[in-house]
């Protein structure tokens, strides 16, 4: 596993900065220029529109904390399984030290 993010982590936080954007973008401009103009149904499509963008951003956000997570727990899990594995071999190589006295060459 590579600490470095690959190809579908950066799309996925690419999307998901793509949809904070937008949202953020239609939110100050819906409160500022547009503010005038959306009225009745067009207010409707607007804000549900801005909505959907924010919905996709958190939803982006929770499937990258969902992925990171997996990585994150088979990267612990590997880490684990070498270690043990390099214990194991360290164990097997070294005699047992406890059956042997130790010298005293005072």
């Amino acid at each position: 596993f590579s600490r470095m993010a690959n190809s579908a982590d950066a799309l996925r936080r690419w999307f998901g900065l793509f949809f904070l954007t937008v949202a953020a973008g239609m939110l100050i401009w819906g409160q500022t220029v547009l503010k005038p103009h959306l009225e009745g149904f067009l207010f409707i499509v607007y804000w549900v529109a801005c909505f959907l963008f924010t919905f996709l951003a958190i939803l982006t956000a929770l499937l990258d904390l969902r992925a990171t997570r997996q990585r994150t727990e088979a990267e612990q899990r590997e880490l684990l399984e070498r270690t043990l594995q390099e214990f194991e071999g360290k164990k097997s190589s070294h005699p047992d030290e406890k059956s042997a006295p130790p010298r005293n060459e005072d």
